[in-house]
């Protein structure tokens, strides 16, 4: 785009992904991986955060960690709660094991297997 033969780049916007994790390194991890591959990134650790911030903000995605005791019951509350507000909004859950998918609410589970490309991959599909 030029204007008075100044030109300007204009690029969009890179999606931006509301990660939540309750475990801090493998967090930090994707979200450098996430950022590495251009997208934009917001995390936590906590599931009551990410409530918050997707209350503030809007994300291209919602990735959710489900490892851990307890975490597919936390993550499909807030996958359905999200869902409640917004039915269009996209969402993931990812894990490294195999997720018996009971419920119905998230887009996509992305096993990621420790293997970064499966997870950006991943995402690259979901997002289109």
């Amino acid at each position: 785009m030029c204007f008075a033969l100044i030109c300007y780049s204009v690029t969009p916007d890179p999606p931006t992904i509301l990660h939540v994790c309750s475990r801090d390194l493998i967090r930090q991890l994707r979200d450098r991986i996430l950022t590495l591959h251009g997208y934009s990134v917001v995390s936590t650790l906590s599931v009551t955060e990410a409530e918050d911030l997707y209350s503030k903000s809007r994300f291209d995605l919602v990735l959710v960690d489900v490892e851990g005791d307890g975490r597919i019951p936390q993550a499909e509350k807030l996958c359905e709660d999200i869902r409640h507000k917004d039915p269009e909004q996209k969402i993931a859950f990812v894990c490294n094991y195999r997720v018996s998918k009971i419920s119905d609410c998230p887009d996509e589970i992305i096993r990621s297997e420790f293997n970064p490309d499966a997870m950006i991959d991943g995402v690259k599909d979901l997002l289109g």
